[in-house]
């Protein structure tokens, strides 16, 4: 039977070798990243870390998982304004400029089938997509938002503003994501209002 206390070394190493892997993924991207570049980071040979991920996809999707597990608690969302919530987020993805780099950069080279991460990222962008869309037909259900505005449509754009400012801020760091979909948000609002 293990020891306490191995199990709990197990999941800080776990942690390690995730928090290790993000900084490894995020500078180098997923193709170029090697298992043996991340064990060698936290002192375990590949076949060790081969022991906490069964492979460099695993690995993968486990940074992914942790990536936005990340974001969404530290951006605290609340309510059940969506919109609010992606600029909450948006906001945070500032002050940790790694993760938008690792974000941009293997969200581009998923669009690809074979990625490992392609999966991942239509689900995610499903998953998004649909928050918005249920925020944005509950705002025209309390007649908040005009009924003939398309909500797919609306939400796609705010993901467009969304992605699209994360590369702008990544080429001039003056750049103001937050506001930026905050006020695309806005506009939405008063075009959108009811007469």
């Amino acid at each position: 039977m293990p020891k306490k206390g191995s199990y709990a070394k197990g999941i800080a190493k776990r942690e390690e070798i995730l928090a290790t892997a993000l900084t490894v993924f995020a500078q180098r991207g997923y193709r170029r990243a090697s298992l043996r570049e991340i064990a060698e980071s936290v002192g375990l040979s590949q076949a060790g870390l081969l022991h906490h991920f069964t492979s460099k996809e695993d690995l993968f999707a486990e940074v992914l998982r942790k990536r936005d597990e990340v974001d969404f608690s530290a951006a605290e969302p609340g309510a059940d304004d969506a919109f609010a919530a992606l600029v909450r987020v948006v906001h945070h993805n500032a002050q940790v400029p790694g993760l938008v780099q690792l974000y941009a950069t293997i969200s581009a080279e998923a669009a690809d089938d074979d990625h490992p991460g392609h999966d991942y990222f239509v689900e995610r962008y499903r998953s998004i997509l649909s928050q918005l869309e249920q925020h944005i037909r509950s705002e025209q259900a309390s007649g908040r938002l005009d009924a003939d505005l398309d909500p797919q449509q609306i939400a796609r754009l705010g993901i467009a503003v969304a992605d699209g400012m994360q590369v702008q801020w990544m080429l001039d760091g003056t750049a103001d994501m937050a506001a930026t979909l905050d006020y695309f948000w806005s506009l939405i609002r008063r075009l959108g209002s009811p007469s």
